[in-house]
């Protein structure tokens, strides 16, 4: 790491140790809470997930008592966070930690790495949010800092993760990971950077050629828009699949009988039986319905 990288680290610690949002999965270094919490924020506000972080952590307090649980119980205390494999994937991995690691989860990337819906973003973020190992965690957010004011230009997703990895001060990986995803959430924003409250902004390489709130007419292109895992735009939720999927969990949590095929269409808001009914074999391939006697069911 050279002088210019160190002033830039420094300045983001001393940012970071004034200005760090306190989220309650911040309060803890247990590794299943972390891993909770890491599958709940995947596409889903923080401010969502603050609500249902306590509750769920709760009812299920550890892996064993997650997977000692039916499917359906961990979708119905998921319900409303959306992105059902999530909590499928959880379960699975609940049983994977017990029947595997004694009920503990694993410390090393390779073992994260193999329970179900875990990729290295999310693995990472255990050894570090939870062990504090010495690890970067790269997601959206961490990309745009790092492509805007540490390299000034796009770049592939295997060399944001090196130039993030060569920025972590050993001994100091949970205060700087936390700091860039809040420094990127919060005030180097995809539309409307906050450059002038930005404490890299005298050291940012795209602000300095003249983007970000210097922007004019002959303004630099941002480096985060062509840098991979930042600009992926969310497809639409209204009328989508998704949506209809949700709809149809959310029925089915209240549908003692499960559902007929010919309820589908009422459910899901569609005047199209072909499409409800592969939205709901989907589910079921996924694991997260059944199909008994000809109705769709709860999983068991």
């Amino acid at each position: 790491m050279g002088a210019r990288e160190r002033g830039l680290v420094e300045a983001l610690h001393t940012w970071g140790a004034a200005t760090l949002r306190d989220l309650p999965w911040r309060r803890t270094r247990d590794p299943w809470a972390v891993l909770v919490s890491e599958a709940m924020l995947q596409q889903t506000q923080v401010a969502r997930v603050v609500d249902r972080f306590g509750p769920f952590l709760a009812r299920f307090p550890t892996p064993a008592a997650m997977a000692a649980a039916p499917l359906a119980d961990v979708l119905e205390a998921w319900a409303g966070l959306g992105y059902y494999r999530r909590a499928r994937d959880l379960h699975r991995s609940a049983t994977v930690i017990v029947a595997e690691h004694a009920g503990r989860v694993p410390d090393t990337l390779a073992a994260l790495r193999a329970l179900p819906g875990v990729g290295p973003y999310t693995a990472r973020a255990v050894l570090v949010h939870a062990l504090e190992q010495d690890h970067a965690v790269v997601d959206t957010n961490v990309a745009r800092v790092l492509a805007r004011a540490v390299q000034g230009e796009a770049m592939t997703a295997a060399v944001t993760q090196r130039l993030a990895d060569t920025l972590v001060p050993p001994g100091r990986a949970w205060l700087h990971n936390q700091t860039l995803l809040d420094l990127g959430a919060t005030v180097c924003t995809a539309r409307t950077p906050r450059c002038g409250a930005c404490p890299l902004r005298s050291r940012c390489r795209w602000r300095r050629a003249g983007g970000g709130d210097r922007a004019g007419a002959s303004a630099p292109p941002d480096p985060a828009r062509r840098t991979a895992g930042t600009s992926r735009p969310q497809a639409a939720f209204a009328g989508s699949d998704r949506q209809g999927r949700g709809r149809l969990l959310a029925a089915l949590r209240t549908a003692d009988a499960g559902l007929a095929v010919d309820e589908l269409d009422r459910v899901t808001g569609w005047d199209d039986a072909d499409r409800s009914r592969r939205v709901a074999d989907g589910l079921v391939a996924d694991g997260l319905a059944r199909w008994s006697r000809g109705r769709l069911r709860t999983p068991r």
